[in-house]
């Protein structure tokens, strides 16, 4: 039994690391049931449905550029749909459960009382609902090519799996490439997950899923792109 303490949890919000403004974090995961009772049960019975998934943070409100208030009120009724990662365990080191989803944002309130703190408060909807992974690197600055610490999961799967990037950082002067891998013996790695390329000074966040087998062991592969300047990323993978 391992428990860990609150005070480490990490917050990445698209190509954003909020941990640093948020001191409360909560996910929420339900699944819809449906009665069956008929006549001459004696009790009542059901079956179930569709998962669903919400996640909460509070903390602290900072309205400089690029700060927790600039990053919210520009996702609020986007488009696009938004990609969040918790990581109650903190980033030290790979593994540690991550709960990831892609997410739309559906509150995000400030409150200043007289006596106390401003705060910033945020609820988004997950679609597709809430994954459950490891984290494969977190906070993991580069300016070379590189892999993470590979994360063995004991045994293959068979129902595919999905990947989440968090690029909070990066003044490369190129297109960087992030990949998820896996392997069947922890030594010879192919391709499970290719995001999309990073341009040069991009930051941002993504999700994506792949089916089929996922072999025991996965790990993150990142080539940084250009000839100069660093990345800083978060990778995790849940498998379904």
């Amino acid at each position: 039994m391992a428990f860990v303490h609150g005070k480490n949890t990490a917050v990445y919000y698209n190509g954003s690391n909020l941990s640093s403004y948020f001191n409360e974090a909560s996910m929420s995961q339900d699944v819809e049931t449906a009665e069956t009772t008929a006549f001459g049960d004696s009790a009542k019975t059901y079956i179930t449905g569709l998962k669903d998934g919400t996640m909460s943070m509070s903390g602290m409100f900072d309205g400089a550029e690029d700060a927790v208030d600039a990053v919210l009120t520009s996702t609020l009724g986007a488009t696009a749909f938004d990609v969040s990662t918790v990581v109650p365990a903190g980033v030290s080191s790979s593994g540690v459960a991550t709960f990831s989803a892609e997410v739309r944002e559906t509150s995000y309130e400030i409150s200043s009382p007289v006596g106390d703190v401003v705060a910033a408060n945020l609820e988004v909807q997950a679609t597709g609902g809430i994954d459950r992974g490891v984290l494969l690197a977190g906070d993991s600055t580069l300016s070379a090519s590189a892999t993470s610490s590979a994360v063995n999961n004991g045994s293959s799967t068979s129902n595919g799996g999905v990947g989440y990037l968090h690029v909070t950082a990066n003044d490369r002067d190129g297109a960087s490439t992030f990949k998820v891998q896996d392997s069947a013996d922890g030594v010879t790695y192919a391709d499970l997950v290719t995001f999309t390329n990073v341009s040069a000074s991009a930051t941002g966040g993504e999700r994506v899923a792949v089916t089929g087998t996922v072999e025991q062991y996965v790990q993150a592969e990142v080539v940084p792109g250009g000839s100069s300047g660093s990345v800083t990323y978060t990778m995790a993978f849940a498998r379904k």
